[in-house]
């Protein structure tokens, strides 16, 4: 049996849309090592190949000591956002060949009867049918006929697709009976795989339900060959690692499970990034906090009130509503490669298109004209231009000027400070916009931004976290020591996670317990046989969690509570725990109501060994900070310019400041006030009003 070998270097891969970020801890050094590889968006995995050689040059390692590689990649979600998986087909219960179009029956927006909808990932004319349907006790109500499928069999060959979704009504009342009809008609359809969407994810409602192995199916081919790729390109280099893929609930999945259920992968690299933030908060004394994922496409920002990673069960991907237990996460506006333009009207904008890695920010010199959020840092001294990423990645300022100076005179500026005019709007643009959306999701949950601390990250999370912690008036800031590399630090510290759902619909009550507990145990043995097959060759220690979905009896929608270990759970501590997320979210309990369960689900934690803490190494050169001038709210100020490896426990830093370091730059705005922990980390504070000169 393979385990974690405490001998064995662990490796952490996040692949975004710019760069892909690596860590490796060695067991033997007791030491991390860190590198950024500019992406390859036509073939990711070669970034992924290169970024490891470069990273076994850096720790002076062979190929052969890495043990683990911990994956997180955004591939199938970018697929299902630009509408570019699979060819595939659908089939669904007589009746209901509709079903992706009429969704929820809601308009995109409320007051806009024109607004266009989103493109569908899978058209009508590859939606098929089938006489087959179960009661919602798990009865067949219509049985399909031999003929019946050999019929279906001939269509879908006729589609030329790689891939079929199986959808039938009330099919999550008995996924083994679905399951066996996917696997009726695979088997007259050769090699094309054909997935059961109850057995994917046997929860009630059959729009949802429908989505999640539609979306499957759309990205299975596309991911499978990325792993197969990925893995012959280690194989060539020697690299023996066993794969573990992030997960979208903030864990990881052994590379089997990511292969059979992608779907579960989608959020990977963003939910890694909240893990992280969780643990950086609690070890800094607790307390809710907003992380802030700012990279080269977009910023995505989670919400925690008491300091866990927040999950949620119900998300929006492209467009689509999905039902997986997923990370808590929300896209809240542009990435450092985010495009600044004028409008036809005249109007500056920033966003939604990113320039990417290739062709990047007009500063990459590598054939881009049109300025991103990049060159506006650039431009206004916050980011330097011969240390960018360490000295490797130079950037050209006089390019990012003379494009931002264009700019500029289209909006009406022609001083000599015409292109910091236009680079300090675009910013000004984009926090506004953060903050605008920031707001929505404080609002949402009933939080308050003075209480909660903004934890940045991303190559660009630090450079811009202050900007938006001023509008939207947090008051305290938390920078990790290693912001650029945090959301593959995020994946190298997971644990094995996988979750499990059972719908039952009864009326909590006393007469109850007995079904509800029995479909409880019913999810323990599906976690032990899981953990059997593709679990236990990385871990011995095991927890479980257990939460419900539940609602007064004539509500249309529930609530999620959580439950603890499955062994405290009973009908009396069912109302308890409901009653008490109620008052809470709606503000009132219904002292006579009756409680439905609707669904029960059951999370596997397998832990993997704890890895230390990284602690700053310092270097011994003198601390004492350089000045360079920086452009803020449409003048100059002189900044220190301070080394982030040169900081020392108990530095303060007085704003303006502006902190460099190989993977970021992290800036303190005038009135703020930073300080260095025990473990290196940057605390961003707001001074007192009478000290802000």
């Amino acid at each position: 049996m393979n385990t974690l070998a405490t001998t064995g270097a662990r490796v952490g891969v996040d692949v975004g849309g710019t760069f892909t970020d690596f860590v490796l801890f060695d067991p033997i050094q007791q030491q991390y090592f860190f590198h950024k590889q500019p992406s390859t968006p036509d073939d990711p995995a070669h970034a992924v190949r290169d970024g490891l050689l470069a990273l076994l040059h850096k720790s002076d390692l062979p190929a052969s000591a890495i043990a683990f590689l911990l994956h997180g990649t955004t591939l199938g979600l970018n697929a299902i956002i630009q509408r570019r998986g699979a060819r595939i087909a659908l089939v669904v219960s007589r009746g209901f060949r509709d079903v992706l179009e009429i969704g929820r029956a809601r308009l995109p927006s409320s007051f806009d009867f024109h607004a266009d909808r989103e493109p569908p990932f899978l058209p009508r004319q590859r939606v098929l049918e089938i006489p087959a349907r179960f009661t919602p006790q798990g009865e067949w109500s219509s049985r399909p006929t031999a003929e019946d499928i050999a019929t279906l069999a001939t269509q879908i060959q006729a589609l030329e697709v790689s891939a079929v979704a199986l959808m039938t009504i009330n099919g999550y009342a008995n996924p083994q009976a679905e399951a066996e009809l996917a696997q009726q008609i695979g088997e007259q359809l050769l090699d094309i795989p054909v997935l059961s969407a109850a057995q994917l994810w046997p929860e009630i409602r059959e729009y949802e339900r429908t989505l999640v192995a539609g979306l499957n199916a759309y990205i299975q081919p596309l991911m499978q060959r990325y792993f197969s790729r990925l893995a012959a390109l280690l194989q060539q280099e020697a690299i023996s690692a066993q794969l573990l893929i992030t997960a979208s609930n903030g864990g990881v999945l052994p590379l089997e499970s990511a292969r059979q259920r992608p779907v579960d992968t989608l959020l990977s690299g963003p939910a890694s990034g909240v893990s992280a933030a969780a643990q950086l908060v609690k070890r800094a004394g607790g307390g809710g906090f907003l992380s802030f994922d700012m990279g080269g496409t977009s910023s995505d920002m989670s919400l925690s009130l008491d300091g866990d990673v927040a999950r949620v069960t119900r998300t929006d991907i492209g467009g689509l509503p999905l039902i997986l237990p997923v990370v808590g996460v929300s896209a809240i506006g542009a990435g450092g490669g985010s495009v600044v333009h004028v409008d036809d009207y005249g109007i500056l904008k920033v966003g939604p298109e990113s320039a990417g890695a290739e062709p990047g920010p007009v500063a990459y010199a590598r054939g881009g004209d049109r300025p991103t959020l990049t060159d506006c840092y650039l431009v206004s001294g916050i980011v330097p231009a011969d240390t960018f990423l360490g000295g490797t990645m130079p950037l050209d300022v006089a390019r990012a000027r003379t494009a931002l100076t264009n700019l500029a005179i289209r909006l009406g500026f022609s001083d000599e400070d015409a292109a910091q005019q236009a680079a300090s709007g675009a910013l000004a643009v984009a926090t506004t916009q953060m903050a605008t959306e920031l707001n929505k999701v404080l609002a949402q949950q009933g939080a308050s931004p003075d209480v909660l601390t903004l934890v940045p990250f991303g190559g660009a999370g630090p450079t811009h976290a202050n900007l938006l912690a001023d509008e939207a008036g947090i008051s305290r800031i938390l920078v990790p020591l290693r912001p650029g590399t945090f959301c593959a630090q995020g994946a190298v510290t997971a644990d094995i996670r996988h979750d499990f759902v059972r719908s039952l619909r009864v009326t909590v009550s006393d007469d109850t317990q007995a079904p509800i507990l029995a479909a409880l145990a019913a999810l323990r043995d599906r976690a032990q046989a899981w953990f059997v097959q593709q679990g236990a060759a990385f871990s011995t220690r095991v927890t479980l969690g257990v939460e419900a979905d539940m609602r007064y009896t004539g509500q249309a929608y529930e609530l999620t509570v959580s439950l603890g270990e499955p062994d405290s759970v009973n009908v009396a501590a069912l109302l308890a725990a409901f009653t008490q997320r109620h008052r809470q979210h709606y503000g009132f309990v219904n002292a006579d109501g009756e409680v439905a369960l609707t669904t029960l689900r059951l999370s596997l934690t397998a832990w993997l060994p704890v890895l230390p803490d990284e602690r700053a190494t310092l270097v011994t050169a003198d601390t004492a900070p350089t000045t360079r001038r920086f452009y803020f709210r449409q003048r100059w100020h002189d900044a220190a310019i301070w080394q982030r490896n040169a900081l020392r426990e108990g530095d303060a830093l007085k704003g303006p400041a502006i902190v460099e370091q190989e993977d970021t730059t992290t800036l303190i705005l005038p009135g703020w006030q930073g300080s260095v922990d025990m473990q290196g980390n940057l605390l961003i504070v707001k001074r007192p009003m009478g000290d802000q000169a």
